[in-house]
């Protein structure tokens, strides 16, 4: 059974061209898919469209065969982890336990849990040694997996990373690659719009590419 699925689905802002057309797709949990083409192609818009950020003009989304459209913005998110272009849209604390406590805190769970579980997460996202840094201070790739870590305390089951690479040398590129294939093997899935063809050749999974609102489908080589 898909995970998300697009059921003809088209979109446009309002006598604009449509940046989507008569889509059908389906994207499976615990696989990679890239999503990959030219700015203009519409790689965000369908990003927007697979976490219910804007809705079809046309044509039905689903996430686990429950219409987008039944759920709210909170109950996609609890579901699919959203990471932005700019990790800084997604941090709003000025130390980076505080930042990563806060969400577990609203869940009213207990102060033993929390530091345990800030403390996985910061083990795997690579930033032990930041746990009482200030946030303002971290670097360009240290915000974008401080960002990340936030999101997998909700625990999604899938992932949509939006030009992850962006700004991030080879080093802290090797990290991340680390990473995303931890979270496969965990399980995970993720989309990754990206036009860092270099990057996504690392993985083994589906290659969306977007031309003119048309989605054409081959596989990774």
């Amino acid at each position: 059974m898909a995970f998300i699925r697009f059921e003809n689905v088209s979109f446009q802002y309002s006598k604009e061209k449509p940046l989507i057309k008569d889509l059908n797709l389906e994207l499976y949990g615990n696989s990679f898919t890239a999503i990959m083409g030219l700015n203009g192609s519409g790689k965000t818009t369908l990003g927007k469209l697979l976490i219910g950020m804007v809705r079809p003009t046309r044509g039905r989304v689903f996430i686990e065969e429950k219409e987008i459209t039944s759920l709210s913005l909170g109950e996609i998110g609890s579901t699919i982890g959203y990471l932005f272009q700019n990790p800084e849209f997604q941090i709003f604390a000025t130390n980076v336990f505080d930042e990563l406590s806060f969400v577990l805190k609203l869940k009213d769970i207990n102060e033993d849990q929390i530091n345990q579980d800030v403390k996985e997460v910061l083990n795997l996202l690579h930033l032990s040694d930041k746990k009482d840094s200030v946030t303002f201070n971290l670097s360009y790739g240290e915000k974008q997996r401080l960002a990340m870590a936030g999101i997998l305390l909700n625990r999604p089951k899938y992932l949509l990373l939006d030009e992850p690479t962006t700004g991030l040398d080879i080093v802290r590129k090797e990290v991340l690659l680390s990473i995303l294939k931890q979270l496969l093997d965990r399980g995970i899935g993720m989309s990754v719009i990206s036009h860092d063809e270099k990057f996504i050749r690392n993985f083994t999974g589906r290659l969306l590419k977007m031309k003119d609102g048309i989605v054409y489908e081959t596989s990774i080589k």
